[in-house]
């Protein structure tokens, strides 16, 4: 038999020959460090050293082992090692666990990294919020109100305080071992993938699913949603996981909650329901838009069935009760109808679901609209001889609060918003930021301006009805709506000023640099920013950012440091001096009032936009006419019908 052998005294090894009568070799000597992976109960050793660890450097060897033995030779002299003797398999034995463990410890830490990673990905804390958003009731200003959108959602339900047969119908046909789990259910799986009766997930586990609110179907979101699942298990109690579960399923009909879906369906309060209503209500979960009993009785009704088998199966009624159990009829009726949307409403509630409160309670926010001035803004445009085109109109203070929008002729028809959605040109409307910028540059209304055609150049705009004359006043030039003038004014000012008096006015939309066509108003915006940079100049306050919501007053830090400029008083009196005159003794004169009032007209190439835009008194309102498909209005122009609903509304 061979054998390796360490001297204690050298770092090589020393090659030595053992014979010991056998016909196999399986023995070899083990230096001390290795002594470890040796057992000591194995009847083939003897694990007892002679001496202190330290000193020692072998195991002694069992007699048994050693008869016939020559020997090891070291040098010249013969020394008896204290060896020891181990078989092979023994300690590959050993090693095989060794690596098993380790095996084991790395599953398991991956097992801890998953669940830390689902734990910072899942969202606990909004497990334990409201699923359903609010539904929100808009107010006008006199707290008429004027639009609910929002989920229908009524008061939560207690699981304790419902009938027996309301629970057990959940129970039976959604989560039977509801109270014997913790929160996944592996032979409920099991029982619906074989029966296909009921749905693999527990209840738990769907009330964790409200919480995504995404329809991903994905191995990760699986897991977020048992953990989740545990979670719920572990904070809250069996009726309370039931309670919040019955309060926030989705029933079809924009029903939220089982006391809106049973008032909605059956006028009746939970607590109230008959054994064959709240089995309906229980088969809706499964498909609640296609079931809706409103839309497709038949199949509510057979879905009914079924969940009036399972509880007959699981004991919440009698055979003979289940068999005899009749159809429910809907009583369904119209409470506190509102519209869903309006254009204001449509504009103003993104804003409202950002500041509302997450809880189960209905909410009502008062807006800035004037109930009264919407009518009116009503009224003026459904008098107007529009024929197939469509119009908008945004009626606001100058501090920014809309009192009336109009975004389309009927909403129910369209719902797409003109006033706020809509990007047109504002055609001459946006002279104001080029006479405006010539102003803020020292010039004054007298100031003279060329007005002959322009003759050099790749742009060669010219004025309507080619009117020209050799000079003009700026007053004379913004009121005649010169566009030669303008775009002179334009070149000599620069782009640059022209764009950063736009945007100090609170334009955000795309302005190109260097386009003299642009002071004729050959880019888009929306009715609403337009309007709001009027408002601006009104103010003699800019940028006046709309809102649809009042706003509280200003102290006087946030006055001193709310980042608003101001025009100076020269600069304000002329611009409203050339506003004026564009009313007075130009071509906005169809909307001329008793008392002073400013405004500009605009009208677009090929007659495709027509706008005006101007302010009396408290009120700054800016009218846009024209078609969807952007073809032409037949010679409308922003003097004409704009001016005229303009002046109507005002």
């Amino acid at each position: 038999m061979f054998a390796w052998l360490r001297s204690p005294r050298r770092r090589k090894h020393s090659t030595v020959r053992y014979e010991d009568g056998r016909t196999k070799a399986g023995y070899f000597a083990l230096q001390d460090p290795y002594g470890s992976a040796l057992d000591e109960f194995d009847d083939a050793f003897d694990l007892q050293p002679d001496a202190p660890r330290r000193k020692r450097r072998f195991w002694h060897r069992k007699p048994k082992l050693t008869s016939g033995i020559e020997q090891p030779r070291f040098g010249e002299h013969w020394r008896e090692p204290e060896t020891r003797w181990y078989q092979p398999s023994h300690y590959r034995g050993r090693r095989k666990r060794w690596w098993l463990v380790r095996l084991i410890a790395a599953l398991l830490a991956i097992f801890i990294a998953i669940v830390a990673w689902l734990a910072i990905t899942a969202p606990l804390g909004k497990s334990l919020e409201p699923i359903a958003p609010p539904q929100i009731t808009l107010l006008a200003s006199d707290g008429t109100p004027i639009a609910r959108s929002g989920a229908s959602v009524d008061a939560p339900v207690v699981a304790s305080e419902l009938p027996d047969h309301v629970i057990g119908a959940f129970l039976a046909i959604e989560d039977r071992r509801f109270y014997s789990h913790w929160g996944v259910d592996p032979r409920g799986i099991a029982r619906a993938a074989w029966t296909g009766v009921g749905g693999g997930s527990t209840i738990t586990q769907q009330l964790a699913k409200f919480t995504f609110l995404t329809p991903e179907q994905t191995l990760s979101r699986k897991a977020r949603e048992a953990l989740i699942a545990f979670w719920l298990e572990t904070w809250l109690t069996k009726d309370e996981i039931l309670s919040r579960y019955l309060s926030n399923a989705y029933f079809g009909d924009n029903q939220y909650g089982l006391r809106a879906a049973s008032l909605h369906y059956f006028y009746r309060q939970p607590e109230n329901l008959k054994p064959e209503q709240a089995a309906m209500l229980a088969g809706l979960l499964k498909a609640p838009s296609r079931l809706a009993p409103t839309r497709n009785y038949d199949l509510a009704e057979e879905r009914m069935r079924l969940v009036i088998g399972a509880m007959a199966e699981e004991g919440y009624l009698t055979d003979a009760r289940a068999r005899n159990l009749p159809s429910p009829g809907l009583d369904v009726r119209n409470r506190n109808r509102l519209p869903t949307g309006t254009y204001f409403a449509d504009w103003a509630l993104p804003i409202a679901r950002k500041g509302a409160e997450a809880s189960y309670a209905k909410q009502t926010i008062t807006t800035t609209l004037d109930a009264k001035l919407q009518g009116v803004a009503s009224q003026a445009v459904a008098s107007a001889p529009l024929g197939s085109a469509q119009v908008a109109l945004v009626a606001m203070r100058p501090s920014g609060e809309v009192v009336a929008m109009i975004g389309g002729k009927d909403y129910a028809n369209s719902p797409f918003n003109r006033a706020t959605q809509a990007k047109r040109q504002p055609g001459s409307t946006f002279k104001l930021f080029v006479y405006l910028a010539a102003l803020e540059a020292g010039m004054r209304p007298t100031d003279q301006v060329d007005n002959t055609p322009i003759e050099a150049g790749s742009y060669r705009p010219k004025n309507a009805g080619e009117n020209y004359t050799d000079n003009l006043t700026l007053e004379q030039a913004f009121a005649s709506s010169s566009n030669v003038s303008a775009v002179r004014l334009f070149n000599q000012l620069g782009s640059e000023r022209v764009i950063e008096t736009a945007r100090n006015l609170g334009v955000t939309s795309p302005l190109p640099e260097g386009d003299p066509s642009l002071a004729l108003g050959t880019s888009t915006m929306s009715l609403l920013e337009l309007t709001s940079a009027y408002a601006a100049v009104a103010a003699n306050a800019y940028p006046v950012e709309p809102h649809a919501f009042p706003q509280e007053e200003e102290g006087w830090i946030d006055w001193l440091f709310d980042g608003q400029s101001h025009l100076s008083g020269r600069v304000q009196n002329d611009m409203e001096r050339l506003l004026r005159a564009a009313i007075n003794d130009g071509t906005g004169k169809a909307a001329m009032l008793a008392g002073p009032n400013f405004g500009k007209t605009g009208t677009t190439q090929d007659y495709r936009d027509a706008v005006f835009v101007g302010y009396a008194g408290d009120l700054v309102v800016g009218v846009w006419v024209g078609n969807d498909d952007n073809s032409s209005l037949n010679g409308v122009t922003g003097g004409g019908l704009p001016a005229r609903i303009w002046r109507n509304f005002m």
